[in-house]
């Protein structure tokens, strides 16, 4: 219990702020003189009222204004919807305070004593652990070279004094669900990006080491793990593009009944160019649903690619599994700092299901397009491409030709190409396994042939044959 001014508070310490869950001023008798400003000078901390809405539930506002008159108001107006509210009286005061504990969004005054707004905004942008929260000027001031000035600061947006309580209202909500959406998406980004980058790494591994039998599972089981991150961003998305829609729906709904604002407001819309805003934010949400649908296109592939389907034969479109194997060996075709990208160039003919094991085929695909894209690689030629042709055989068998322009396979050498642990690669890359593996897999799972041909300095061409009705393998 504290007293001030001829009132009394109650205050506790709440996680190393003072509370003041419900302040109740009391006169006493002796008709002390009542100060405009109803905070003891203690009260200079985070204040915790409970939330009365979803908008406002868990976000702090830190407003940072000299004038006691200011605070109050906006205290008031924050407080009434259901928003934890912190004060401090100067820029020096708010920088420390934000040492410890951070806000979800600060109201900053331009014109303070001491260090003004634009010199607090540029320190909270200078360190890393405030430089995301958005900041809003409130300022007196019209000239637009100071409003360009707060925005290059990094400040999301202005408000002009004598301050409007709905417009106040409406620009902390727009802020606060940008920032909570972008957080949210910047989280199941990071959650998906761990998540490749461990794929990816035990992909690499895999492939190098030849050890294709495991790859099946493990690809299998971290694509499931992918796909629960993406559901939550491509459902959310949802939901922050129908969040946007209202918003610019009360943007516009307040344009068609207030055609004529004040000055101020008229020139802060030419200033934000709100025409274009609104137009390039519903295109910045395109761009994040694009990149949604790229991953779960990709978790699409890696599920098709390493099917466990091992005991028995399955009708499939061989293409499918060509085209996730592609997908999967993409970041290998990319353009490097010294080497072009990787053309594949596809001439499918339209074939019926082929009855087969599906993933053990799609290692056969694996080993060969690993192979030819080491050759383009080692070969360094100004346009390395691969081509895929795939084609029916009368009406039995299917062919599948995987062709480089690489430098070719030499003559003494190709006699060795199907044994088992034989490679021309540096000793700890391959284990000389992959092919050996390829031609068990056609020849005798699925009773098909393999062969290649090869002119040194023009390229490789691996032939793959399989019966369109499987057989099953002779123990």
């Amino acid at each position: 219990m504290d007293t001030y001014k001829g009132r009394f508070y109650s205050y506790a310490l709440c996680d190393n702020f003072f509370c003041i869950p419900k302040v109740k001023p009391l006169r006493i008798k002796y008709g002390v003189y009542e100060s405009p400003f109803p905070f003891p000078p203690l009260f200079d901390y985070w204040s915790l009222l409970m939330p009365v809405n979803s908008i406002s539930q868990e976000n702090t506002i830190l407003v940072v204004d000299d004038t006691p008159t200011n605070l109050q108001v906006l205290f008031d107006l924050l407080s009434e919807q259901g928003y934890r509210v912190a004060i401090a009286k100067n820029g020096e005061t708010a920088l420390q305070r934000l040492q410890s504990s951070q806000p979800n969004l600060i109201l900053l005054d331009v014109m303070m004593p001491g260090i003004d707004g634009f010199e607090t905004c540029h320190r909270l942008k200078a360190n890393p652990a405030t430089h995301d929260i958005p900041v809003i000027f409130m300022t007196a001031l019209s000239d637009s070279v100071d409003k360009v000035k707060g925005l290059s600061l990094g400040a999301v947006d202005y408000i002009t004094k004598p301050i409007q309580h709905e417009e106040v209202l409406a620009r902390i909500r727009v802020h606060l669900q940008l920032r909570n959406a972008i957080r949210m998406m910047e989280q199941r980004t990071n959650e998906v990006n761990q998540a490749l980058e461990s794929l990816m790494q035990a992909q690499l591994h895999l492939v190098q080491g030849e050890k294709m039998s495991a790859l099946g599972q493990l690809v299998a089981g971290i694509a499931h793990e992918i796909n629960n991150p993406v559901n939550f961003i491509h459902g959310n998305l949802i939901y922050v593009k129908e969040y946007t829609q209202h918003l610019l729906e009360f943007v516009q709904l307040y344009q068609k009944h207030y055609p004529n604002p004040v000055d101020e407001i008229r020139k802060r819309a030419e200033d934000l160019d709100l025409e274009f805003l609104q137009g390039d934010l519903v295109k910045i949400l395109g761009s994040m649903a694009m990149g949604s649908d790229r991953i779960r296109n990709i978790v699409l592939s890696l599920r098709n690619f390493s099917r466990l389907d091992e005991s028995e034969l399955k009708p499939v479109d061989i293409h499918v599994g060509i085209d996730s194997t592609l997908v999967i060996l993409q970041h290998r075709l990319k353009a490097k700092r010294d080497f072009p990208t990787i053309q594949v160039i596809k001439d499918y003919e339209q074939l019926p299901e082929v009855k087969c094991y599906p993933s053990q085929l799609n290692q056969v695909f694996m080993n060969i397009l690993s192979n030819a894209i080491d050759a383009l690689e080692e070969s360094a030629i100004a346009s390395p491409s691969i081509t895929i042709r795939t084609s029916a055989i009368e009406t039995n068998w299917v062919k599948v030709s995987i062709a480089d322009n690489g430098v070719g396979i030499p003559e003494p050498i190709r006699c060795k190409l199907f044994d088992p642990f034989f490679t021309t690669k540096p000793v700890g890359k391959g284990t000389g396994l992959g092919l050996s593996i390829s031609y068990q897999i056609v020849t005798e799972k699925h009773r098909g042939k393999i062969e290649f041909h090869s002119t040194v300095g023009q390229g490789t061409e691996f032939v793959i044959q399989i019966p369109m009705q499987g057989l099953k393998t002779v123990t």
